[in-house]
């Protein structure tokens, strides 16, 4: 059984089909662009003295510049311990203004040696060396760190070090994450998952709207469709589930099935017939007046497991990358010996934990199945037979990981709820839930999330360096067009499209998650030239995707600068469950303006008042805003009109016309 990243769809099992979409190394750092500013020295000592003192002055910094990616204050490397970030020498340490004995140290190289180059006897080799130390110290300078007093530290071992962390607890405190849930109780939940105080992902769910995707439901077939090879099954929803013949499992299937040369399965009209009763889980939540997609292949998400049924096989989420605890993870599942026809997929939240943890998980799990199966026999199809928890209880189960540092609740039920639920999986953590008491303000307001959460359902989302991303969703794509918008500083269209097309290819990823954004995705980035930077915005996407729950599939950017990605539906996104058809465009987005509006009026008017006892004065109900528009435009034209037919036009407003 393939794994989905979905909390309710099984991970995905290792093997030849099921890696990653995308793997790739961080791309390298770009140097600085801005020059180091070369020293005016001259042949005499005067002048080589006030170079060599103003450059020691600096930090006396390697001569070689370090790329980005190695400098303590780059993105994703904090600070190292030990190092001064600023490369400057502690006070008191700063070379007097005088000509350099032939003794004086120079600063080591990148190979960790430090050799002695005697006096510059011509102003160029001066000004080059001069212009070389002083550049790595401007390098040094302009890492994004504070100046701070510390010793000199060798730049071959300034280069090792600074791919270490400088402290493991500073390292967690950047990718630390929070969870906020908001209860309206018994009618609203809403999920909001933060990461450096910017929301990454937000899931919404309504009482009346409340989701099916999970549910298990005793059903039977209504009909079979022979050529979708797929049958329709009536499980009590308002529309039939979409059952496709791969998703059948065998037991179902009635009397033999010959298969045909080449075929995998046989045909579903052979197998099924109509009125015959099956057990069916929702894979997929149904969407305009598609029914919802189902499933014969049953499964049940725990905190360490799934417990699929039909497939036997056992494995470990593809997330889980260290081979060891892999290794580990799949002698426990031989240890535990599930029964025939049932598998166990081991989920990241696996990962460190003891044997009796799985065991407890998986034996709840599986008196959990004996319950819907004994439940099933008993119940009149259809019917539901197994209820997934509701959002609040399942984001504890699905979303709560081990770099999550602190859930708030608003609503005291919940608190009680979710803080007995983490007090059993973290407990080493028993403050980690936290209750919002505040009633002045709400949660949301408290921690600044309001407007990151109505950005999700803006059309524009505005880029940190002034560009735009516009989203367009159509039956049967998203498209996405970045434009540069007010971009400024930047010296040539090549380094102003690379900027604006890896700033827009974080965010995209990150609205596609926030909006749950499925199937077929369309970016149109700003042209590139260079093969490059072509490359180097892929891996900007790749990288990103990693992160995403759902699985994805991303194709490279075509000639035309289009880059296409298939991403999995998670399931009923906030805008789906939170908004509706515009009432006057009909969700076009457009509608017809006034001046349209009113000569259509006018026709139908003029056709009134040519038909046989059309009453004296015709009344005509508009809307407001179209009547107000035809009694300051059109007055005399329809005072002419009824003037030349003998009779007279009443506007009269309807408020409850569009």
């Amino acid at each position: 059984m393939s794994e989905s990243n979905d909390p309710q769809a099984p991970p995905q099992v290792e093997g030849p089909g099921n890696a990653p979409s995308g793997t790739d190394p961080q791309h390298d750092a770009q140097q600085g662009d801005a020059k180091p500013k070369r020293s005016r020295g001259r042949r005499g000592g005067r002048g080589r003295g006030r170079g060599r003192s103003k450059t020691a002055a600096e930090g006396g910094q390697s001569d070689s510049m370090q790329p980005d990616s190695m400098q303590p204050g780059a993105p994703g490397l904090p600070p190292q311990d030990g190092q001064n970030s600023s490369g400057q020498m502690p006070s008191g340490q700063a070379a007097p203004r005088r000509p350099a004995p032939a003794a004086e140290p120079r600063p080591e190289s990148e190979s960790g040696e430090a050799p002695v180059t005697p006096k510059p006897k011509s102003r160029s080799r001066g000004r080059g060396k001069s212009t070389a130390t002083q550049g790595a110290t401007k390098s040094a300078a302009t890492d994004g760190a504070g100046a701070a007093k510390t010793s000199p530290v060798p730049a071959a071992k300034e280069s090792k070090d600074a791919k270490e962390p400088k402290d493991a607890a500073d390292s967690k405190k950047k990718r630390a994450k929070k969870m906020f849930i908001g209860v309206l109780p018994n009618e609203l939940v809403e999920v909001v998952l933060t990461e450096e105080s910017s929301v990454q992902e937000y899931y919404v769910e309504m009482l009346h709207q409340a989701k099916t995707k999970g549910n298990i439901y005793k059903g039977y077939i209504h009909n079979i469709d022979s050529a979708l090879q797929a049958a329709f099954i009536n499980y009590g929803a308002e529309r039939n589930g979409f059952l496709q013949i791969d998703e059948v499992h065998p037991e179902y299937y009635l009397g033999s099935y010959p298969l045909k040369k080449g075929a995998r399965y046989p045909l579903i009209q052979k197998v099924l017939r109509p009125g015959q009763e099956v057990m069916v889980q929702v894979v997929k939540e149904p969407t305009g007046k598609k029914g919802a997609f189902v499933t014969c292949y049953l499964s049940l998400p725990g905190r360490y497991f799934v417990y699929t049924l039909g497939r036997d096989q056992q494995g470990v989420s593809r997330k889980i990358e260290d081979e060891k605890e892999r290794e580990r993870l799949k002698s426990c599942i031989d240890q535990i010996g599930p029964p025939e026809g049932v598998g166990l997929i081991v989920r990241t939240a696996g990962i460190g934990r003891a044997k009796t943890e799985l065991t407890r998980d998986y034996k709840i799990l599986h008196r959990l199945w004996g319950e819907i199966k004994k439940k099933a026999q008993t119940e009149k199809a259809p019917a539901l037979v197994y209820k997934e928890l509701d959002l609040a209880v399942r984001a504890a189960r699905d979303y709560l990981t081990q770099d999550v540092t602190e859930v708030w609740v608003d609503d005291p039920d919940t608190f009680e709820q979710i803080r007995d639920y983490v007090a059993l999986a973290f407990p080493k953590s028993p403050n980690m839930v936290r209750l919002h008491a505040d009633h002045d303000k709400t949660m949301w307001e408290r921690f600044g999330l309001t407007k990151q959460v109505e950005q999700i359902y803006s059309r524009e989302v505005t880029l940190p360096s002034g560009g735009r991303l516009v989203f367009d969703h159509t039956e049967a794509l998203t498209s996405v067009d970045i434009n540069s918008g007010k971009i400024g500083g930047e010296q040539s269209f090549a380094r102003m499209a690379q900027k604006t097309n890896t700033e827009a290819a974080e965010e995209i990823v990150r609205q596609l998650k926030l909006r749950d954004i499925g199937g077929q995705i369309v970016i149109d980035f700003i042209e590139m030239k260079d093969p490059k930077h072509i490359r180097d915005v892929e891996k900007v996407v790749r990288q990103a995707m990693k992160n995403d729950r759902a699985r994805t599939d991303v194709s490279g950017i075509s000639p035309f600068g289009l880059m296409e990605l298939v991403r999995q539906r998670l399931g009923s996104s906030a805008i789906s469950v939170s908004t509706e058809p515009c009432p006057c465009c009909g969700g076009t987005g457009i509608r017809r303006n006034l001046e349209w509006q009113s000569l259509q009026a006018m026709k139908t008017i003029h056709r009134l008042l040519r038909r046989p006892g059309c009453p004296n004065p015709l009344q005509v109900p508009l809307g407001q805003e179209l009547a107000i528009y035809m009694l300051n435009n059109k007055r005399e034209l329809l005072t002419e009109m009824g003037a030349r037919l003998d009779n007279r036009v009443e506007i009269v407003v309807d408020t409850k016309l569009p």
